[in-house]
């Protein structure tokens, strides 16, 4: 990892020292039935959230529908998960797009005070893995955070790409959701010392183990944001080796909720919120592309959550 200045390297440890201490939480962001954005009810949201311990928060990324927000709303999101925050844990947002637009949302990040930028995977076209290095050089010339990588979709990155990105200044980990653990150790093996890697697959909970084989124990959970009493005794349960408990949660709990989410595109957001709505956080709808579950899903989600809950001692 290239060489960087004090406040990357907090930033970078304060990371670290999360990842060991809890999930990574992706907050939802809350609109109106009309659709706009519902300020109070992402702070209400988002106070619960840090409430519950997470290891950092991750406003505006997938989870959060950053591809549906406008910059006067991300400059909004991202300044209440800061000011809830409030130092306590460290504030991650979400940019994309091309690097130009990526930049005018750094821009904003900085501004609202977040700890580091989330770079998610650029829109539409496929690119090769010069365009995918030069992306991340134009963005960290032009914004003073830390960045950590997206690999997902059209975007995956090889082992000598790795090694290159690894050595522009400012950036400082990789989060993955391709979910190839073959490719996936190539690339831990090829990180200099102090790389950060992220499970970011969908439901990471049931790749947690697989992905710690090759060295990313660290995670991003959804469920975190409808159901922290589940993330965090799943968490609790992988971390001291309680394999009972962690088996119990993934067969009755994460798979089915699993099977629930691929029925329809979109559900790994909608499906979340949903989830947070029938837990009475005031999240609102999702955004046209997405769409809500229908009434039959919504059942089987609300019995779904009332298993999950109660395998943990928690009511819904």
């Amino acid at each position: 990892m290239a060489s960087v200045n004090g406040e990357t390297e907090t930033v970078v440890r304060r990371l670290r020292d999360g990842m060991v201490a809890g999930v990574l939480s992706f907050p939802l962001t809350s609109f109106h039935d009309d659709g706009s954005l519902d300020p109070d009810g992402f702070r209400t949201h988002v106070t619960a959230q840090i409430a519950t311990a997470p290891g950092a928060i991750f406003p505006a990324c997938g989870t959060g529908e950053f591809f549906s927000l406008d910059e006067d709303e991300y400059r909004q999101v991202v300044t209440i998960a800061v000011q809830e925050a409030a130092g306590r844990v460290p504030v991650v947002a979400g940019v994309g797009y091309g690097w130009a637009q990526a930049t005018r949302f750094a821009h904003i990040a900085e501004e609202a005070g977040a700890d580091a930028l989330l770079v998610l995977p650029h829109y539409l076209v496929a690119a090769p893995q010069d365009g995918l290095v030069a992306q991340l050089e134009q963005l960290a010339a032009r914004t003073r955070l830390p960045l950590i990588a997206y690999q997902r979709g059209q975007v995956a990155y090889t082992a000598s790409s790795l090694r290159r990105i690894a050595d522009i200044p400012g950036v400082i980990g990789l989060k993955d959701g391709h979910s190839d653990l073959d490719r996936l150790q190539r690339l831990t093996l090829a990180a200099p010392e102090g790389f950060l890697f992220f499970n970011g697959a969908s439901t990471a909970e049931i790749q947690a183990r697989a992905y710690a084989t090759v060295g990313v124990p660290a995670y991003s959970s959804a469920v975190h944001a409808f159901a922290p009493e589940i993330a965090n005794a799943f968490f609790g349960a992988l971390r001291d080796g309680d394999e009972k408990t962690v088996e119990k949660l993934l067969r009755d709990f994460y798979v089915p909720f699993v099977e629930l989410r691929d029925r329809v595109p979109g559900y790994a957001v909608s499906l979340v919120k949903a989830a947070a709505r029938l837990r009475g956080r005031p999240v609102g709808p999702v955004r046209a592309p997405l769409t809500d579950p229908s009434a039959a899903d919504l059942a089987d989600l609300t019995t779904l959550l009332a298993t999950g809950l109660d395998l943990v001692g928690a009511v819904l």
